[in-house]
């Protein structure tokens, strides 16, 4: 069959054209799998190895990650050793490490790759079968697990699969792990290393979202009690698009069955019908529909990616997108529930949460993208510990919580906040921003040739700091703006005198450049996009 076509990209551009009448060609895919041996460049991104099945992410290439894995443990490298929590390998075979995926193509093979080699190096294995990523946070903690293993691309489309690692505090991996990971993968690429197969002598299972349960009871951030009993006495309606994802049942785990809480698209589907599982604004449709037809007092609105680690909100009214539900998700911790600490975003996330944290005088760290980079703020140790820890990018972890972004709690969340505010979400994101001011965040980007990625874009860009600096003026739209403050933690970000702000930053996985920007009216958020596109242009020469 595969020599119909080329190649698995060809195959996946046929399937993805119309799902329902070529889904039958998913046989296709997996002979690209199993047979193509052509290595691959291994990269941990800000969120894991992603790679398209059957080109990149392939057995012969699951295999060589799981096995330079392997090597790392072996090396006993004590920085290796030491970002894991764990001494030696030798305790890293006897605590274990968990292995699980989403719903994506071919999970359950990939973990069984997984599984059989970990088991031949006699390291002791879970299997988790199909799993939230927030469920391999808690579990690892809850269950004294040395690390994981999540096979899940998050949110992209059916024609990718990934490879998360966690280490035992069950955060992301951080550059002293992957890095090491990559340095060995890319070497056994290179030295077109063959890894046989080995199938799993056992199986043995793990309820991850049993762990989940106990550990919401134990942290006590959430009050699962109040949540319940808002459901059961007030006029609410709840809808909760899983997108064919991992995320199914998990909801309706916690807080038990109720006709208040529907649930769309949990049926099996490794092609999402069609559509790339995000929680984005086109995507939300499919809720808003559904609350459009209640008449409840009280609703709330929620798609969730298939490994549960992104969230977008809605109430019927408006969709809450992160870098507002963020915000608001702060001032509930602050205001409602007494939590101190600090106040922790990304670079390219809205300032909202600055001006209420500001007036609250709550200190605010910004970070490079990438939810690993809140890590230092999350540990229970931490001399500075996150309030709430959120990105534009639709994740958000808060204090005692996961260091893990976690969909799951983005529900459970809203739901306290409605039922102790006795608001629904934009009412409680008006009065918020009446008091506080109103911001207008939103993101895009434009593609580059692929001569153009990496180092040599980065290069390029970095023209811009040069020409553009602190005091400048410069025309936005038919307004004349002074540029308040340039950063460069992640990108260029350039501040202007009204509090609206760009950040041009190359994409860490795409040949594009990526524009995140905040204006403080809806009109003026084209006109910032336009000079951003204008000056990134100009900087490359396009």
């Amino acid at each position: 069959m595969t020599r119909d076509f080329e190649n698995a990209s060809s195959c996946w551009k046929s399937i993805l054209s119309d799902v329902s009448k070529n889904r039958k060609m998913l046989p296709i895919i997996e002979n690209f799998a199993r047979e193509n041996d052509e290595p691959a460049t291994i990269v941990f991104g800000t969120s894991g190895w992603r790679g398209e099945i059957g080109t990149d992410y392939t057995f012969r290439n699951v295999r060589i990650v799981t096995s330079a894995i392997i090597e790392m443990f072996r090396s006993n490298d004590p920085a290796v050793m030491k970002a894991m929590e764990v001494k030696d390998i030798d305790e890293i075979k006897r605590r274990g490490v968990i292995v699980g995926h989403d719903n994506r193509y071919l999970g359950q093979d990939f973990a069984m790759e997984v599984l059989g080699l970990l088991q031949k190096e006699g390291i002791r294995t879970w299997y988790a079968g199909e799993a939230a990523t927030p469920e391999f946070s808690t579990g690892l903690e809850m269950s004294g697990a040395a690390c994981s293993i999540n096979l899940t691309p998050s949110h992209n489309p059916a024609n990718f699969a990934g490879f998360k690692f966690n280490p035992s505090d069950g955060g992301p991996a951080g550059p002293e792990i992957t890095n090491k990971i990559e340095e060995i993968a890319n070497r056994m690429m290179k030295e077109s290393v063959i890894i046989e197969p080995v199938e799993p002598k056992r199986i043995e299972k793990i309820n991850l979202m049993q762990f989940y349960l106990h550990f919401l009871k134990q942290r006590m951030t959430l009050d699962l009690e109040k949540i319940s009993a808002f459901i059961a006495r007030e006029d609410c309606c709840i809808c909760i698009d899983n997108v064919h994802g991992s995320t199914r049942g998990r909801i309706e785990e916690i807080l038990g069955r109720n006709e208040k809480i529907l649930y769309i698209r949990t049926e099996d589907d490794v092609l999402f019908g069609g559509i790339a599982p995000e929680p984005s604004e086109q995507n939300m449709k499919g809720v808003e529909n559904v609350l459009k037809t209640k008449s409840a007092r009280f609703k709330l609105g929620a798609i969730l990616d298939p490994d549960g680690d992104r969230i977008r909100h809605a109430d019927g009214r408006m969709q809450i997108p992160m870098n507002y539900f963020g915000a608001m998700a702060f001032h509930f911790l602050k205001v409602h529930k007494g939590i101190n600490g600090v106040v922790v975003k990304s670079v390219g996330t809205s300032n909202l949460v600055n001006a209420i944290a500001d007036k609250m005088n709550v200190p605010v760290k910004e970070t490079k993208v990438g939810f690993k980079n809140f890590r230092p703020y999350m540990l229970r140790r931490a001399m500075e510990r996150a309030i709430v820890a959120f990105e534009e990018s639709d994740g958000i972890t808060v204090y005692n919580h996961t260091l893990e972004k976690d969909a799951l709690l983005g529900v459970l969340l809203a739901i306290e906040m409605i039922a102790v505010t006795g608001k629904n979400l934009s009412d409680y994101l008006k009065d918020i921003m009446d008091e506080f001011g109103y911001y207008y965040p939103d993101r895009s980007g434009i593609g580059v040739d692929r001569s153009l990625a990496g180092g040599v874009l980065k290069k390029k860009l970095s023209v811009i700091q040069d020409r553009f600096q602190r005091g400048t003026s410069v025309t936005i739209g038919n307004e004349r703006r002074t540029i308040h403050d340039v950063t460069t933690l992640d990108g260029i970000k350039l501040v202007f005198d009204d509090g609206s702000w760009l950040v041009i930053r190359p994409s860490g996985t795409e040949p594009k450049v990526r524009f995140y920007i905040e204006s403080r009216s809806m009109e003026g958020k084209k006109a910032v996009f336009e000079f951003a596109e204008q000056i990134a242009r100009e900087a490359l020469g396009v």
